[in-house]
């Protein structure tokens, strides 16, 4: 039996609406992707009409998920199924720290009302008209299913299969420091659905395409190491991904690999992207916070896994501002981390 408290004005907003929009952050990883159709499972379950959006189509290292071509992009389709829907409706946004992170379309979700967050980021920033926020919970797709327990619903076999992803990958195949007794308790309920945790874990670890594996090198070839190599920093160019074929989702979890490293306590990755904007994974081993790092530049995130944007930069430019912060805070005698 879980004790977490969940507002119970959450499970009435649940309950009560029989329409719902639900959405996650840009950029979804498998904790938003597999909690948000997680979630839509749910609800249908309890007979409502649910409208699940992205702000850009699934990437294709997540396509194996159940039901996940029956998410939209069409901002046009949501428009008419709130007008449709009424006063009989409730928003619900998923793993989002802040508005912002809903991506162009925030303004038509936080006009829903009543709106619902349901995130367990540290460094979440309060926005909607009931919160859910718990930096205890090892992931969002933990949350969901809680509040799935909650409402005493049981997750059909897709729905356990997509919180198992969400939680397998949010705490890195259950090794980061938010693992705790509940995570494992919550992964057997969902292994006795009848998820299978090996198949399952080919599918998230062994479905990298060649050009993937090209551009890793590449990556992992500007690897410097500083501070007595306590911080390792990564890069990425768009030349990189040019060469290699590679997608920009490929890139994902390039930094656990810096992380990786025996005398690392700070792995930083910095990705030169498409739109001009280059940003920043930061990772964690121990005590260190990289979320104060994050913070500090505008970003967010956890104690062990955070991220920030630089707007209009260079690689070596920002490589330069955030390494220099690092240094500051493992040098301090008593680091605010």
């Amino acid at each position: 039996m879980s004790n977490k408290k969940i507002p119970e004005k959450i499970l009435e907003v649940i309950r009560d609406a029989g329409h719902c929009v639900v959405t996650t952050h840009v950029q979804p990883d498998g904790d938003a992707l597999g909690s948000l159709l997680a979630m839509t499972d749910m609800l249908e379950q309890m007979g409502k009409r649910v409208f699940a959006y992205l702000d850009e189509p699934i990437s294709h290292l997540y396509n194996f998920l159940p039901s996940s071509r029956a998410l939209s992009t069409d901002i046009d389709q949501l428009q008419t199924f709130v007008e449709e829907a009424g006063v009989d409706i409730c928003a619900i946004a998923l793993d989002c720290g802040e508005a912002d992170r809903m991506g162009r379309n925030q303004d038509t979700f936080l006009r829903i009302s009543p709106f619902v967050v349901i995130d367990h980021h540290l460094s979440h920033q309060n926005f909607g008209d009931y919160r859910w926020v718990d930096s205890q919970c090892s992931s969002t797709g933990e949350m969901v299913y809680e509040i799935s327990e909650a409402l005493g619903q049981t997750p059909t076999y897709d729905g356990a299969f997509s919180l198992y992803v969400a939680i397998c990958t949010d705490t890195g195949s259950f090794r980061y420091e938010c693992t705790g007794s509940r995570t494992f308790e919550i992964a057997g309920r969902l292994v006795d659905l009848g998820v299978n945790p090996n198949h399952l874990a080919n599918l998230i670890y062994d479905n990298y395409s060649p050009e993937r594996l090209d551009l890793m090198q590449r990556v992992l070839a500007t690897l410097e190491l500083s501070e007595n190599q306590q911080i390792a920093c990564i890069h990425v160019t768009r030349e990189m991904f040019d060469r290699s074929g590679a997608l920009a989702q490929d890139a994902e979890g390039f930094v656990e690999y810096a992380r990786s490293i025996r005398s690392v306590k700070v792995a930083v990755f910095v990705k030169e992207n498409r739109s001009e904007v280059i940003s920043v994974s930061l990772r964690a081993k121990g005590a260190f916070n990289v979320a104060s790092i994050a913070k500090k530049f505008g970003g967010g995130g956890h104690r062990n896994a955070a991220g920030c944007k630089f707007p209009a930069d260079s690689i070596e430019s920002v490589r330069e501002k955030v390494i220099s912060s690092i240094k500051d805070a493992l040098r301090a005698p008593s680091p605010e981390n």
